[in-house]
């Protein structure tokens, strides 16, 4: 089977937020479940880190893909398919940019700022104030709940294409020795 594939950068620029994406869902159910404690506030600096590491991996995802088109999308698929395909990926780029950004926005309206990895202060995006931070904690979690369910929808449709079609979608994005027998 021939199938186009994304280039090597841009799959290894997926497959790094994914990684990162998929570890932050717990972590932030978990964090915030916990009292306020020397433990929680560490997690919560991963947490931060994460977030904006996604938010900066996602910025260079997209400056790549602007230079580097994907490969195209069978031709054999459905058209509904194919819109269907690209809607779901708009969908995750805002929510992939919306989900940290709010995060960053909470922290500062918080008043909690955030130094990348303990080192690199990043600025306040907006002054203290408590009532928006309450705001932005909880539009921060609803974009979250509806970042998994998209995830969760973009793993299915992945998994469907390679097992149930086995018209090779998923080889597109993995590492060419990482591709799963047809």
């Amino acid at each position: 089977m021939n199938v186009d594939r994304y280039t090597p950068p841009a799959v290894l620029l997926h497959w790094s937020i994914a990684v990162l994406i998929l570890a932050l869902f717990p972590l932030g159910i978990y964090m915030v479940e916990l009292p306020v404690s020397p433990e929680q506030l560490k997690l919560y600096a991963y947490h931060k880190w994460a977030g904006v590491t996604v938010f900066f991996l996602v910025l260079l995802q997209l400056a790549w893909r602007l230079r580097h088109a994907p490969p195209p999308l069978p031709a054999s698929l459905p058209q509904w398919q194919q819109r269907a395909a690209h809607g779901l990926h708009v969908v995750l780029y805002a929510l992939m940019l919306a989900a940290p950004l709010t995060g960053w926005l909470m922290g500062s309206a918080y008043g909690f700022s955030t130094a990348w990895f303990g080192v690199l202060s990043l600025p306040d995006l907006i002054p203290k104030n408590e009532g928006l931070g309450d705001l932005l904690k909880l539009v921060h979690q609803y974009l979250n709940y509806a970042f998994i369910v998209f995830v969760v929808g973009h793993v299915v449709a992945a998994l469907w294409h390679q097992l149930i079609d086995r018209d090779g979608m998923l080889h597109r994005m993995l590492i060419a020795r990482w591709r799963m027998s047809d």
